[in-house]
């Protein structure tokens, strides 16, 4: 038999329990909701016990989040160092943000990817052990002040 729509059976659905229509009905007196107290009363169901809470937190100025304590590194390669830099160049953050390798304002970290083909001297930069023994190796110097 093909599945369309006058074959489909209804689903059961379940009618809508009527509280508080007296004790005959088997929800009547408290219906359902205990016997005193902040919830059985009208409007009281939610929010009301930490309404002091929410208008604490609504006062407070939204920050937008947290930020970190240390400053995400941005990598730059050997490779993109030599062709960016001729020989002799000293490596800043700034000379490497005037390059456009980088973006102003962010910390760096050299790494040993790509070959370096000249002597350099790199300053202000974390440098990996890789990359500060391919600095070395190819003439040049790293400072680490």
């Amino acid at each position: 038999m093909a599945l369309t729509l006058s074959t489909l059976e209804t689903t059961p659905k379940h009618k809508h329990r009527r509280v508080g229509r007296g004790n005959g009905s088997g929800r009547g007196t408290f219906a359902g909701r205990g016997m005193k107290g902040q919830k059985a009363r009208t409007g009281g169901s939610r929010g009301l016990k930490r309404l002091a809470m929410q208008q604490f937190f609504r006062r407070i100025p939204k920050t937008g989040g947290f930020s970190r304590a240390d400053k995400a590194l941005t990598a730059v390669t050997l490779g993109a160092i030599s062709k960016a830099f001729v020989s002799g160049a000293t490596v800043t953050p700034a000379t490497l943000a005037k390059k456009g390798l980088v973006p102003f304002g962010v910390g760096i970290k050299i790494i040993n990817s790509g070959t370096l083909k000249h002597s350099i001297t790199v300053r202000r930069c974390r440098v990996s052990a890789g990359a500060k023994e391919a600095i070395t190796k190819a003439g040049g110097t790293v400072v680490t002040s």
